[in-house]
């Protein structure tokens, strides 16, 4: 089997303010039922990709856990017979978070407005293609909204009739083909359509892992549509100038 494995994840934090962001929950009064099994779900969906999980999502994940089983506890109280809200740490921490992010993004932007600014000199403005290029490969989509789309897919195929295991060979090479050749028939696919005639599990697996290589070498683009569990692919650059080096 192929793996692929994340450096770099976006945190834990992150995730939890994308399900707040997303569900419009009031953040100082999270429901951690609910937002314990989101997490939970993404976490599996994490470990079914192989991916490596990094560890401070396991420290998150059991740290949700610990905040669940306490609310359901006989509410705790202070010195001062006042309650104690077990949420409050990680309330304190998600609007702490929330500050540097939105920091870090007025710094962006601040940096992005400079780099129109040029002082007195003659050179040519460099890495302008490069940010180009990312724009168009990703359009206001996340990796969130990615697993979103192949958690829908995978969860449809969990009622499968179970048959006598036969070998089963597909490559990465050949769902490279079988995307670039969708998307040369038409400007678009959308993901649900391209995986919509596949049966196995380990195919749509490898179709996803596929189409992440081909968004790594430019060749395609992604861009989010209406239906949040879905997303269109489109064509970027020629398949034949690709050097996929398998």
């Amino acid at each position: 089997m192929y793996k692929i494995k994340l450096n770099q994840f976006e945190g834990p934090l992150d995730l939890l303010l994308f399900f707040i962001k997303r569900d419009e929950l009031n953040i100082y009064d999270i429901p951690i039922s609910k937002i314990t099994s989101e997490f939970m779900s993404y976490l599996h969906m994490m470990k079914q990709l192989d991916l490596e999980v990094a560890g401070e999502f396991l420290l998150m994940a059991a740290t949700l856990m610990q905040i669940k089983v306490r609310m359901l506890l006989p509410k705790e109280v202070n010195n001062k017979g006042e309650g104690i809200d077990p949420r409050t740490d990680l309330v304190n921490a998600l609007l702490e978070y929330k500050r540097y992010k939105e920091m870090s993004e007025e710094f962006a932007y601040m940096e992005a407005n400079q780099r129109k600014i040029y002082s007195r000199s003659y050179f040519k403005a460099d890495k302008k293609e490069k940010v180009e290029n990312v724009e168009k490969l990703l359009k206001n989509i996340t990796i969130y909204d990615l697993l979103k789309a192949f958690k829908k897919v995978l969860i449809d195929r969990q009622n499968e009739p179970v048959h006598e295991i036969e070998k089963f060979n597909v490559t990465i090479d050949e769902q490279i083909d079988f995307i670039l050749g969708r998307i040369s028939k038409s400007d678009y696919v959308h993901f649900l359509d391209l995986v919509a005639g596949m049966r196995q599990k380990l195919r749509i697996i490898v179709t996803f892992i596929a189409l992440l290589e081909l968004i790594k070498l430019g060749a395609v683009g992604i861009e989010e549509t209406p239906n949040f569990n879905d997303f269109m692919i489109y064509r970027i650059a020629d398949g034949k100038d690709l050097q996929l080096g398998y």
